[in-house]
């Protein structure tokens, strides 16, 4: 009788989300102070289970190492629009678990693992906080910090074995870490009179907490890698038509729909020399979405295999955050600015194709790699102001309402490079997912500013992560329904823009985000 028993290990890949609070020293801030650091990650696990005798019970030990590609900014330290604040950044580059796991073997023969795990946790970043556009009266001041710090995690996942030698998994970790100690950089108040006077720099507390999503294959040592299982009583007992895919087609189509929240960060630096200062930012948030999409998986006899969706939708939802550092205005300078915008209902339409090759397939099971391209438009529209930091200047005191204020019209255009893989939990369930890491990212913007007569055309290169997961229940052999997640996440490390067809000598940079539900159906051919 096959159990879990034994060392094992494997690689896995997979989307982290973490937030990255800086403590504000001065005062309860107007506007941000945590860092959203979406990313990639990817690294290897070993480990040890051990199946107590005639028990479905499995107590194991698990070590893991991920490298992250990881980071983001927000404002930070704006507790008054007199004060100039700071841009905050954090990039996690490195994380490792060392946990204990409690797992239950459930499904034919035991082959399906629901664990549980916790234990301890140590994660590097570097954090850095930089004085933003000022007038140029004072010197731009970066202070910086490389910490590895020590915490906690906890998590659960569930593994299939698809064989006596491999086993596939889908886990959720939570890390949570102690604080660290910043300097923060001196900076300097304005009056209304247009005087400055220096605020020296002070200390604060950073707290860091990642969300992470794991798709991993493991190897029993001590198995032959290629062996199957032996005997009907120890096998998936898969019904209806699903064995023949080992050595046919088969062609699953469907509907989709998609409930989602998103965000969008445009960050423009205060010159080319000084790309961390900032003079301008704006934040689109709590983006709500609702979309329809067809989707679709072929499978041919040569474990070739071809996916994609394609998807319509309307933004319903949102606000942005319009945020100004060093003007002049009448009154007649002001450190800090900060508008609030509702949106108004706007569009988006998304594309994913992906060709890839199973190099584990059978019946019950398929583990492959792919390469794919994404596209992604969205739009998004604000049509009132009000000004929430420096309330008496601004172009938006007194509030504007029912006006058109700002337009953001954004295309993503990226390569997918990825795992994908399904595993039948019962003879109806089947769970499947895909992680996708984007090398390349190309991003291209217009942003109308209306009140100021302004177009801006943006663009940018960067990378970025995408990731789902779906249950299906199959209520016939041929017909599902089915639940899941999807999370996308794309940033540009290089970028530019120009004010109405001017070039500016600068390096903006863009980041987005969506994630949300999916419910489908879908038929087996």
């Amino acid at each position: 009788m096959w159990t879990w028993t034994g060392a094992y290990a494997g690689v896995h890949i997979g989307t982290m989300g973490g937030i990255t609070n800086f403590a504000d020293p001065y005062g309860p801030s107007i506007f941000g102070d945590n860092v959203r650091t979406p990313g990639f990650l990817g690294g290897g696990q070993i480990g040890y289970n051990w199946q107590m005798p005639a028990s479905p019970f499995v107590l194991g030990v698990e070590g893991d190492i991920s490298g992250l590609d990881s980071g983001g900014t927000n404002t930070c330290f704006a507790f008054s629009g007199l004060f100039t604040s700071s841009n905050c950044r954090a990039r996690p580059d490195f994380a490792a678990t060392l946990t204990g796991r409690l797992g239950y073997a459930t499904g034919a023969a035991g082959h399906t693992l629901l664990y549980v795990k916790g234990g301890a946790a140590v994660l590097h970043s570097t954090l850095d906080a930089t004085t933003n556009y000022g007038f140029g009266v004072f010197p731009i001041t970066t202070t910086s910090a490389s910490p590895t710090k020590l915490g906690w995690t906890v998590g659960a996942g569930v593994e299939q074995a698809v064989s006596p030698a491999w086993s596939v998994k889908l886990e959720y970790d939570y890390l949570s870490f102690a604080n660290t100690t910043l300097a923060t950089p001196p900076s300097f108040v304005t009056t209304p009179a247009g005087f400055f006077f220096p605020v020296p720099g002070s200390t604060t507390n950073v707290r860091q907490s990642v969300h992470e999503i794991k798709l991993g294959l493991n190897y029993k040592f001590g198995v032959d890698p290629w062996a199957p299982w032996q005997s009907a009583s120890s096998s998936m007992p898969i019904k209806g038509p699903l064995p023949i895919i080992a050595s046919g087609w088969s062609f699953e189509p469907g509907i989709r729909y998609w409930y989602s929240s998103g965000r969008f960060q445009k960050d423009l630096p205060s010159g080319a020399a000084s790309s961390t200062s900032l003079i301008s930012r704006l934040t689109y948030a709590d983006l709500t979405a609702h979309s329809g999409e067809l989707f679709g998986r072929l499978d041919t006899p040569w474990n070739i295999f071809l996916q994609g969706y394609g998807g319509l939708g309307g933004i319903t939802g949102g606000h942005m955050n319009d945020e100004d550092w060093g003007i002049f205005t009448a009154a007649p300078a002001t450190a800090y600015s900060n508008t609030l915008s509702s949106l108004n209902n706007s569009g988006m339409r998304y594309a994913t194709i992906d060709l890839g090759y199973d190099f584990l397939r059978g019946p019950g099971y398929k583990i492959g790699a792919f390469v794919g391209y994404n596209y992604v438009y969205e739009q998004y529209a604000a049509t009132t102001c009000t000004q929430i930091a420096s309330p008496s200047s601004g172009i938006c005191a007194p509030p504007i309402n029912g006006t058109p204020v700002i337009t953001e019209t954004d295309k993503w255009n990226s390569l997918r490079v990825g795992a994908a893989a399904e595993m039948w939990l019962t003879p109806q369930l089947k769970l499947s997912g895909d992680a996708a890491y984007l090398p390349y990212v190309g991003f291209t913007g217009v942003d109308n500013h209306w009140l100021r007569a302004l177009v801006i055309n943006e663009s940018g290169r960067g990378r970025g992560v995408q990731m789902q997961a779906i249950l299906s229940y199959y209520i016939t052999p041929q017909f599902s329904v089915g639940a899941g997640g999807r999370y996308w996440a794309m940033w540009t490390s290089t970028g530019s823009d120009a004010f109405n067809g001017v070039p500016i000598a600068r390096t903006d940079t863009y980041r987005y985000e969506r994630y949300g539900l999916l419910l489908q159906a879908a038929y087996k051919f």
